[in-house]
């Protein structure tokens, strides 16, 4: 079964509408991929789910709103800023190790069922159009691309690591983790 219409992503999503502009499409669709694909690895409860979407919502989105390819930390400052407006600061350590993690090239040795580590597979999943499965079936990645077409996201973000690169040679992806 897909999540397609998940109420808290599309309402965040839309107060960056305006950073986003051309991209939200393409980066929405990415988020829903990359929960679809976390439900799909591991089964979530309510409150896992919940904390999946706000990593989901926040995990790039600093490569819009602070306009940088090292959008680590402005992207888990706007989850922060977020859990504290909703009165989850509790959930802060988690989040932000999801967010930090997700470009980890290695997986999780501390706890390879935790949110971060599955959250770190899907969005792997999706940034290789499904090359890299950690197992998931060929049929459950066609029932979700399909369901959330690319809408130029690859693009972009070839377009955005090009950039990095030609400027900042030495460091042209500083979201990668070992």
């Amino acid at each position: 079964m897909l999540l397609i219409k998940i109420e808290l992503l599309d309402e965040l999503l839309q107060r960056y509408a305006g950073y986003l502009g051309n991209d939200f499409t393409g980066y929405r669709n990415h988020v829903y991929r990359v929960i679809n694909f976390c439900c799909s690895l591991n089964m979530l409860d309510a409150v896992d789910l919940e904390k999946i979407v706000v990593a989901g919502v926040f995990h790039d989105l600093g490569i819009w709103t602070a306009r940088t390819f090292d959008y680590l930390p402005p992207s888990e400052q706007l989850a922060k800023d977020f859990l504290r407006e909703i009165d989850k600061l509790g959930w802060t350590e988690e989040i932000i190790s999801i967010i930090h993690n997700h470009h980890k090239i290695t997986r999780s040795h501390t706890d390879p069922q935790n949110l971060a580590e599955v959250f770190r597979k899907a969005d792997w999943i999706d940034v290789s159009h499904g090359a890299v499965t950690f197992g998931l079936s060929r049929q459950k990645r066609r029932e979700v691309f399909s369901a959330f077409p690319d809408a130029g996201f690859h693009f972009r973000l070839v377009q955005l690591s090009l950039k990095r690169l030609l400027t900042n040679p030495l460091s042209p992806l500083p979201m990668m983790r070992l």
